[in-house]
């Protein structure tokens, strides 16, 4: 009866922790076509360009530079494809994907002089709501060029129009006005190299100014060396936009792993007692 007890207590320390951890967890922004496979044009595989495929539910924002849509989608591995849209240098053992199979990426120039963002109108959002957005971002180097560079997308949830500003420099964001801002942690590329597949989660909360009935408008924009316009070219990869990993969460397996502590130390203690009054 008390081994029952224990491992009762064991199971509700477990219990809470996984509790603790769904509890803290925010609404997800209901995207569309999470993995850029369905499209309304022609995607060839491995690699094509963006307003070739015309992926389900996204759409070009802003372009601006002299040469805009220097954008695309492919297959997984097919980074350094240079079918549809240029190839980036893949040293062995190149990109390592963390995401379901069939997940397909978006390809983006970084120079914000040969830039494009992509966006989708998000619906049925709630002033005053924290939404979660999980992706995978990687980063690259055009073959032929050479030099460091860093690479980020800047990710914008409002009422859209975000565009680039090129006339100084280092280039600046506009449309900002009732926009939200998140940028995905920094990448750090060498050159001629890549930065290898890595998660990201941002978090958003719109205020009323942010919806226009209930829909703001996503937009994801290349950012590569700070808005430099120095054409090395930083290029950024994403795929997998709210799409359970491969490998589970790590803060998952911790507080698993807390609960599973717990149920252990419980029940040693109980055997204790029970060794120390016999």
């Amino acid at each position: 009866m008390s081994f029952l007890k224990s491992a009762a207590l064991g199971l509700s320390a477990i219990g809470l922790s996984l509790g603790w951890a769904y509890s803290a967890q925010a609404d997800v922004l209901p995207v569309q076509n999470l993995t850029f496979n369905e499209f309304t044009g022609t995607f060839t595989a491995p690699k094509t360009l963006f307003t070739t495929a015309a992926p389900t539910d996204w759409a070009i924002g802003t372009t601006t530079g002299i040469i805009s849509n220097l954008i695309g989608v492919g297959n997984q591995g097919s980074e350094g494809s240079s079918s549809g849209v240029y190839a980036v240098y893949t040293p062995a053992p190149g990109f390592s994907d963390t995401v379901p199979a069939g997940t397909n990426f978006y390809q983006a120039d970084g120079n914000p002089q040969y830039e494009s963002s992509i966006i989708q109108t998000i619906s049925g959002l709630t002033a005053g709501t924290t939404y979660t957005l999980q992706f995978q971002q990687a980063a690259g180097q055009e073959v032929g060029f050479s030099g460091a560079t860093t690479e980020q997308w800047k990710v914008f949830l409002g009422v859209g129009g975000i565009g680039v500003d090129c006339t100084t420099s280092p280039c600046t964001v506009t449309g900002t006005t009732n926009n939200l801002e998140e940028d995905s942690t920094l990448m750090n590329t060498p050159s001629e190299g890549i930065t290898n597949w890595n998660s990201d989660t941002l978090s958003f909360t719109p205020s009323a100014s942010d919806l226009t009935d209930g829909t703001a408008v996503l937009t994801f924009l290349a950012w590569g060396n700070g808005g430099s316009t120095v054409n090395l070219p930083p290029t950024v990869f994403l795929e997998g936009v709210n799409t359970t990993p491969v490998v589970p969460e790590p803060a998952t397996l911790s507080v698993l792993g807390v609960g599973l502590l717990g149920l252990g130390a419980i029940m040693m203690r109980r055997r204790n007692k029970r060794d120390a009054a016999a």
